[in-house]
């Protein structure tokens, strides 16, 4: 009975927090304006792909040298994600290889996930990342940086820039997704496309042995279409489970 009981408990915490979550963002002007022209769109393409819009999560995937950020959605109990669409970076910093210390320049690589919603971003709106993880922090710089955002414009200094049209559609899915209970939505961020082909030719670089970590992660979502469990080390080192 007191299982019973905490179980409704915790399903009512859930939803209240859902539903007070939309609530909140819907205070915002900017994001009002985007969910009223992006949302009837997208959830018209998310049921003819088979997802339900009042119920669902999403993924995200980043590549640098591509230019290409991929959402991916699924229903809230499959498994299995489906590519949604995929949105070109207006602009990109750095080279290919992690963020290590404040100012580099560098976007991070490795595993994510949204931490933040800044619905009056000064790039209209933005997804904040939580970069610097125990990796960053552990392998970087004793100023590692911050403040890293999925956001709007076409001007980067270590974020992802998609234009103010597409952050509206990016910023409305998470909205949605997080108010149909998806307390984490993963980010994973690579420095390319690592296929084996790809990191072959990229031998001789310095972050040779990084890459080849997250290639493991690549290699089993390309597989699985499930996002891997992902832990670090003390030493920083990154673990798939």
């Amino acid at each position: 009975m007191k299982f019973i009981f905490l179980t409704i408990l915790n399903l009512f915490s859930l939803m209240t927090f859902s539903q007070n979550f939309k609530e909140n963002q819907f205070k915002y002007e900017r994001v009002k304006e985007a969910f009223y022209l992006k949302w009837p769109e997208l959830a018209e393409n998310l049921k003819s792909q088979g997802i339900n819009s009042d119920e669902f999560n999403i993924f995200i995937r980043v590549f640098k040298e591509e230019k290409i950020l991929e959402i991916w959605v699924k229903n809230k109990n499959a498994k299995e994600f489906k590519l949604f669409k995929s949105y070109p970076i207006t602009y990109s910093s750095g080279i290919p290889g992690p963020k290590r210390k404040e100012g580099d320049l560098q976007v991070p690589e490795g595993f994510y996930f949204i931490d933040r919603f800044n619905p009056l971003s000064n790039f209209h709106l933005s997804l904040g990342i939580n970069y610097p993880n125990t990796s960053d922090k552990v392998l970087g710089d004793i100023k590692p940086g911050g403040d890293i955002f999925i956001h709007g414009s076409n001007v980067s200094i270590g974020c992802v820039p998609i234009s103010d049209d597409k952050i509206k559609e990016v910023y409305t899915m998470a909205v949605m997704a997080r108010n149909t209970g998806q307390k984490n939505i993963p980010v994973h961020i690579f420095p390319f496309e690592l296929t084996e082909a790809k990191l072959e030719t990229k031998k001789t670089n310095p972050n040779y042995s990084f890459w080849k970590s997250l290639q493991i992660a690549y290699l089993y979502f390309n597989k699985t279409k499930t996002p891997p469990l992902v832990s670090m080390s003390k030493s920083g080192e990154y673990k798939i489970n």
